[in-house]
């Protein structure tokens, strides 16, 4: 088949949707699928070469006609979709996703529509009611376009912008679960060269975040994180991996409350590397604080190299959690901290949590697995 991937951002960028598009593509590349790639022009449209030589790359970069943030009108994209048996849409993308519905709608539109619903549109400040105003006007028109919408998990959707819809066209929903590169992603000892670069001591216990700090971002938790940090042994380390333009008002917050010499900024760092980073974590946390937050592949990254997991009381992310993990009441440093000394104080624990986070990993959770199963819901799209 000839399959269109639309989506609002890509790597480099670090974000879920855009290497959940990418780790599906090489999926569906070896199943013999040719894929294309839209997606809106960032930077120059330089690609690192670990990500070319992850798949043979066919992306065609859009330039917006104005842009604002993640959202990017790419209305030059109608032309582009005419020759496709499936266009997969990843949702949330302002400028792009109206782009597609009008083409759905108003043309003689051949392909199949996809939409992979990633999570709501969550605004905070300004953005909230114009978030607000945008769903009221496209949720609907979302949901008739589509031919089938493909979600992370049934939790997250029954809690979601769209679940008035469910009962009225429960057939187009898919529960589709997202997955990690089980081999690249494994259980390693700690690598000494990071240990001695970040200065940390036998004694260290790690505590380990990953995720943007750009405003695109804000949902993660981290100011949660920092103020847990606070009420816990100096032993205890944050080690966070992540960039942005919230990087230096994070950076202010530890010197506040007299912590910055247990948190360690790491930087943006390559996914050729990152497994070293998980690998020398003790534990695995990202206490994000809204609906933004619909899974999470990190959880999943973290799982495959056998950490356990802190996750949020969130629809998505908890279900991630079984027996691998502990989850934590929303915005709550005081039960974050709580939940992050049970596991650091009980090695036992942490050490079971670990092992079932692997298996999971690797039996409901592999990127191979869900390429297999994407497959399927394309064929059987396309052949109804």
């Amino acid at each position: 088949m000839r399959i269109a991937h639309i989506v609002s951002t890509y790597p480099p960028y670090a974000g879920g949707m855009g290497n959940t598009c990418f780790y599906e593509v090489k999926e569906l590349q070896k199943a013999g699928h040719e894929v294309i790639v839209f997606t809106p022009k960032y930077t120059d449209g330089v690609i690192p070469s670990e990500v070319k030589q992850a798949v043979e790359l066919k992306i065609i970069f859009l330039k917006p006609l104005f842009s604002v943030g993640n959202a990017a009108f790419v209305p030059q994209i109608i032309k582009k979709l005419k020759d496709f048996d499936i266009v997969h849409l990843h949702w949330p993308f302002i400028g792009g996703a109206e782009v597609v519905l009008f083409f759905k709608l108003f043309t003689h539109f051949k392909p199949k529509l996809v939409i992979q619903y990633h999570m709501d549109l969550i605004g905070f400040g300004l953005r909230a009611p114009l978030f607000y105003i945008y769903n009221c006007l496209f949720n609907s028109i979302l949901i008739r376009s589509a031919d089938a919408i493909l979600v992370s998990s049934f939790d997250y959707i029954r809690n979601s912008n769209i679940k008035k819809y469910i009962s009225r066209y429960n057939n187009k929903f898919i529960e589709f679960s997202l997955g990690v590169d089980d081999n690249q992603f494994s259980p390693k000892p700690k690598d000494i060269r990071l240990l001695e670069k970040y200065n940390f001591s036998a004694d260290d216990r790690i505590v380990l975040f990953v995720g943007g700090l750009d405003r695109a971002h804000y949902f993660k938790g981290l100011e949660v994180l920092l103020r847990a940090i606070v009420r816990m042994k100096d032993k205890i380390k944050l080690l966070i991996v992540g960039e942005g333009e919230l990087k230096q008002k994070y950076k202010r917050m530890a010197r506040e409350l007299k912590i910055d010499d247990r948190v360690i900024f790491a930087g943006r760092v390559g996914n050729k590397d990152l497994p070293q980073y998980y690998n020398l974590a003790d534990v695995f946390v990202l206490p994000s604080i809204s609906r933004s937050e619909a899974f999470g592949l990190v959880f999943l990254e973290a799982m495959a190299c056998a950490k356990p997991i802190v996750v949020s009381d969130l629809p998505g992310p908890r279900t991630l959690v079984k027996n691998n993990g502990l989850i934590v009441k929303v915005n709550d440093s005081h039960d974050l901290s709580r939940k992050l000394i049970l596991i650091l104080n009980n090695q036992p624990m942490a050490q079971k949590f670990g092992k079932q986070g692997r298996r999971l990993a690797k039996e409901k959770y592999s990127w191979k697995r869900a390429g297999e199963r994407l497959n399927e819901i394309y064929h059987d799209i396309v052949n109804t």
